[in-house]
């Protein structure tokens, strides 16, 4: 700003002053001008809002200076003979704040960033580890939901273990699994922060443990399965007219995981095989391979009716979306709500188990892997690369037409003399 100008601008707005301090003070509500563009807006005796009206580029406009009495008259009439000078030099009062502001801001994110952007900065660090880059595990669902809302805005130097502890308390009780993940994810960006030497207080999440009392159990209640032997009935009333019902029959037939079966593909299905992509596989990235899942007559009708209405790649998509989004997370689950079934899609996979284990159909080992689970040591699998498919596949069959009421005959109980 040009000396001269800057003068010429504050000489100009001090000779258009109109009120005094003792005036502004005893005022009622209302609006007060003192010229130049200020002008105070009176709530009450007591409170008021600083304005300063310019025109700029043609436009009118209204830039707040604070509130009174904590912007005093002088102060007020300083700011405005400040952003006067600056349209005098061509640029526009508002916009140059805003530019100050988040040059300000930036500058703070670098030396000293908020637990979110911290949070961001540690996610970005390990999510080429996390199953799909962790967006499908949500790894930042639990800081989002319960610890942004007190501390994400907050600077790193200048958050302290209460405040942790105030974050976490809600949940700490009421939901220990959320509040583990919370806690440990919590502790990862402060261990981040400390290592990229930002100031972060001293043993911060030891103290706000100790602070919250012993740690939140973890909650080992199984997901609620639908009982083996109520699974044909269960099979018998989904529709053949709702995605979500044809998702269920998917799911009971393959005893695969819901996220595998959302994201199913036709492109995915070669013959009477359905590999299901790595990414899709429950595990570490980089520690887990594609998967391939055997499908019986009744899952090959599925598919094949699906493709009668197909849309897009998806074998089950979302109703909305044009057939490219998949159905959503709740979509089967609500299903079976509105059924009246208390067994869970998740839980479906120990229906199977459990029929494994009560009738001598199939082996255990195939009963594992066809859940994906491992049943060998890394040396074992070193040498037996088998995923049993074949055997598998006769399994699942069997497995089927159980489901679907095809064998007509008693299923052998384990000890039976039959």
């Amino acid at each position: 700003m040009g000396l001269d100008v800057g003068l010429s601008v504050g000489l100009m707005a001090r000779g258009t002053n109109k009120l005094a301090a003792l005036q502004v003070k005893n005022s009622g509500p209302g609006t007060l001008q003192d010229g130049g563009g200020l002008m105070l807006t009176k709530r009450d005796k007591d409170s008021g809002k600083w304005t300063f009206r310019y025109s700029f580029a043609g436009r009118r406009r209204d830039m707040g200076l604070g509130a009174w009495p904590d912007v005093s008259l002088a102060r007020a009439r300083s700011m405005r003979d400040e952003w006067r000078a600056e349209i005098a030099n061509g640029k526009d009062p508002i916009s140059e704040r805003d530019k100050r502001l988040q040059e300000t801001k930036d500058a703070m994110d670098k030396d000293d960033p908020t637990f979110e952007g911290m949070t961001e900065i540690t996610f970005d660090a390990i999510k080429s580890d996390l199953r799909g880059k962790g967006d499908r595990g949500r790894w930042k669902s639990p800081l989002r939901v319960h610890i942004f809302p007190k501390i994400g805005k907050t600077r790193i130097s200048k958050i302290r273990p209460i405040d942790v502890r105030d974050a976490m308390s809600p949940i700490w009780r009421t939901k220990p699994e959320t509040a583990r993940k919370a806690f440990t994810r919590t502790r990862k960006v402060f261990d981040k922060a400390a290592r990229m030497e930002f100031e972060v207080y001293p043993n911060l999440m030891d103290i706000a443990e100790e602070m919250l009392g012993s740690a939140p159990i973890r909650n080992n209640t199984p997901t609620p399965a639908t009982p083996w032997k109520d699974l044909p009935a269960l099979y018998d009333r989904l529709r053949w007219d709702l995605m979500s019902h044809l998702a269920l029959r998917f799911t009971i037939l393959t005893v695969v995981r819901t996220d595998a079966i959302r994201g199913a593909c036709f492109s995915e299905i070669d013959g009477e095989t359905w590999t299901i992509p790595s990414d899709r596989i429950k595990g570490r990235e980089g520690k887990v391979d594609e998967f391939r899942v055997p499908l019986s007559t009744e899952a090959m009708k599925i598919v094949e009716h699906c493709r009668e209405f197909k849309r897009s790649d998806l074998l089950f998509p979302s109703p909305h979306g044009n057939g490219k989004k998949p159905l959503s997370e709740n979509a089967m689950l609500n299903a079976l709500n509105e059924m009246d079934e208390s067994g869970r899609p998740h839980g479906f996979r120990a229906s199977f188990k459990t029929w494994s284990e009560e009738t001598d159909l199939i082996g255990w080992d195939v009963s594992e892997v066809s859940l994906g689970h491992v049943i060998k040591t890394s040396v074992q699998r070193a040498y037996g690369r088998s995923d049993l498919l074949e055997r598998r596949r006769v399994a699942m069959q069997k497995w089927a037409d159980f489901v679907t009421g095809t064998e007509s005959k008693v299923v052998p109980l384990r000890g039976s003399q039959n």
